[in-house]
């Protein structure tokens, strides 16, 4: 079954957005399988990370705009605006499709896991 999830965000950084998916889950009626992600987008990416202490997604932010900054003036696709390299350096880095197992109409993320937008 293919659902389709449209989430909106305002700006570049990690947007959390794991109820939404286990509600798709949920409502699927699928009591197991695997829940496979797709982002259609060359410029925000998909990441399963801590979703416990904001801590640790304010860190990854921080670490990932020190890795990929913006005005680097090595980036020649500016159209855009400052941030939307980064964005699309960010995305070739990570991930645009994770899988998640489900059972008894559960995702079987960890404790401390939760599905993120990277943009």
């Amino acid at each position: 079954m293919i659902q389709e999830l449209n989430i909106r965000v305002k700006g570049q950084g990690l947007h959390a957005f794991t109820p939404q998916v286990q509600q798709l889950v949920a409502q699927s009626g699928s009591g197991e399988g695997l829940c496979t992600l797709f982002i259609r987008h060359t410029s925000a990416s998909l990441l399963i990370q801590e979703n416990y202490d904001e801590s640790a997604r304010v860190d990854l932010e921080a670490w990932l705009n020190r890795l990929v900054p913006e005005n680097d003036p090595l980036y020649t696709h500016t159209l855009e605006g400052a941030d939307d390299m980064p964005a699309h350096i960010k995305s070739a880095l990570t991930a645009t499709q994770i899988s998640i197992p489900f059972q008894r109409g559960e995702l079987m993320l960890g404790t401390w896991q939760g599905i993120f937008l990277t943009h």
